[in-house]
């Protein structure tokens, strides 16, 4: 069954033709996580970095934000049975969204506090696809764990 995974949401999935998709991944970023054991995935599809722009938002919907979301993330799937040292995570977005100069670089920043994140918490990122200017979907198989990225049109598997 297809779920689809929103900006600012997340999903946890563990039937064998369970598909986890999330559009649009432009300077947001979509994290994949899957536990080959017991076959538990998520994908969480975060929008900003750091929730200390509102706080307020970050209590309502940890979700939008990457300090707050993947603690969640990842707190959803150890209840779902996933184990952290079977975990393989994967990372798609990063985008910058204008022409030339980006000011702002919430695709850059989004990807360092993950990195921050995952460093400090013995979380190795097994394939990411970030950067550069297009917008990318991003599909998680919970049979097999497979992560596929669609970008302009070319599907490929990351």
């Amino acid at each position: 069954m297809k779920i689809i995974v929103g900006v600012a949401d997340m999903k946890i999935a563990s039937e064998p033709d369970d598909v986890l998709v999330t559009h649009g991944l432009g300077s947001c970023l979509g994290i994949s996580a899957w536990d080959r054991q017991s076959r538990v995935g998520g994908l969480l599809h975060v929008m900003l970095p750091s929730s200390s722009v509102n706080p307020e938002k970050a209590q309502d919907n940890p979700y939008m934000f990457v300090d707050t979301g993947v603690p969640q993330f990842f707190k959803q799937l150890y209840q779902a049975g996933a184990i952290k040292s079977r975990l393989i995570v994967k990372v798609a977005g990063g985008a910058s969204s204008r022409e030339g100069e980006d000011r702002f670089a919430i695709g850059e920043r989004n990807f360092t506090t993950l990195r921050k994140m995952f460093w400090k918490n013995s979380v190795l990122i097994d394939a990411h696809d970030v950067g550069g200017r297009e917008a990318r979907t991003m599909f998680v198989h919970t049979s097999d764990g497979r992560v596929l990225l669609s970008v302009n049109g070319q599907d490929r598997e990351l």
